[in-house]
């Protein structure tokens, strides 16, 4: 059994892509779902993630766990890591960040369902979770918890 991939006017894939300086700039791509026909459950974590504060210029850090179910489309992963690479260098809230992802991937794919966790990393002693969700996930689809523990301190 083989399953046809196809790639056709993808622009980063297989090249030299620098990681683009903004969000705005960046690039999402998309390819079809080879597997239209089957109600099933996609995750990406980004356990590295990084913006930064809008006020003060410091770094920020997240662990964003993104679960999704496709309809025709799904995410081209290098485009996807490209995108949130491009935060790196971005200043904007946790909320602002974790919801401006989400929202930007359900205009590409219109998936039939999305989530995201946002798991911050405290500043000032008070770590911020971020959830957004487009809705109820379809009925018989295996949905994992996301299984990212709350922020405990060292000890």
């Amino acid at each position: 059994m083989s399953t046809r991939t196809e790639t056709g006017g993808l622009t980063q894939l297989g090249a030299h892509t620098p990681l683009p300086a903004s969000p705005d700039q960046a690039v999402l791509e998309r390819v079809p779902n080879p597997h239209a026909d089957l109600a099933y459950c996609i995750r990406f974590a980004a356990p590295e993630f990084t913006s930064l504060c809008p006020l003060t210029g410091q770094p920020d850090f997240a662990h964003l766990v993104i679960d999704y179910v496709p309809r025709g489309w799904i995410v081209e992963s290098k485009s996807l890591k490209l995108f949130l690479g491009s935060f790196r260098n971005h200043g904007a809230f946790h909320e602002a960040c974790t919801v401006d992802i989400a929202r930007r991937l359900v205009a590409l794919l219109d998936p039939a369902w999305l989530r995201i966790g946002g798991y911050w990393y405290p500043r000032g002693g008070i770590p911020i979770d971020v959830f957004y969700q487009t809705g109820a996930p379809p009925e018989g689809v295996w949905i994992p918890p996301q299984d990212v523990p709350g922020y405990r301190g060292r000890g």
